[in-house]
């Protein structure tokens, strides 16, 4: 009987290790904003469905996440902040969307590139957004024949 409470106390200290080792590994993702990148800022009309945390995509592959979103008091729009992966350059007259995965999946953040030899640095601003399609108010304009 003396054998089990040596057991306990190593598969105890085991659990703790790899514990530690998670809540390590989540403070360091969550400090780093889930990793570098350069930022930049697009102002929206509406953000139905997308938060802090949402992936920015290209081509269906993932470049970044939404950083922050704040609404301007003075113009009643979303200025978003949105984090790029360091290695993708994005010309400087690319648009970015708002865009949703069907019918009932999320939505993300879509952008597409544009044809200009100049690429946005940190800091700037996408003036070419497009922002989220109400499904709701899609289906009431359908419904009542076009109209409102």
């Amino acid at each position: 009987m003396s054998a089990r409470p040596w057991i306990e106390t190593a598969v105890g200290g085991a659990v703790l290790v790899i514990a530690i080792g998670f809540g390590a590994f989540a403070l360091d993702r969550t400090a780093r904003g889930g990793g570098a990148g350069y930022e930049l800022t697009a102002s929206f009309r509406s953000l139905e469905g997308v938060g802090v945390g949402t992936d920015v995509r290209l081509a269906g592959v993932k470049i970044g996440s939404v950083t922050e979103i704040v609404l301007n008091p003075e113009t009643y729009r979303a200025e978003t902040t949105v984090r790029i992966d360091p290695t993708i350059q994005l010309p400087d007259d690319s648009a970015i969307a708002i865009a949703s995965e069907g019918l009932l999946g999320g939505s993300f953040v879509e952008v597409s590139p544009g044809g200009s030899p100049f690429y946005y640095v940190a800091g700037d601003e996408i003036a070419d957004t497009q922002s989220a399609v109400s499904l709701i108010s899609l289906l009431l304009k359908f419904v009542s024949g076009g109209e409102g």
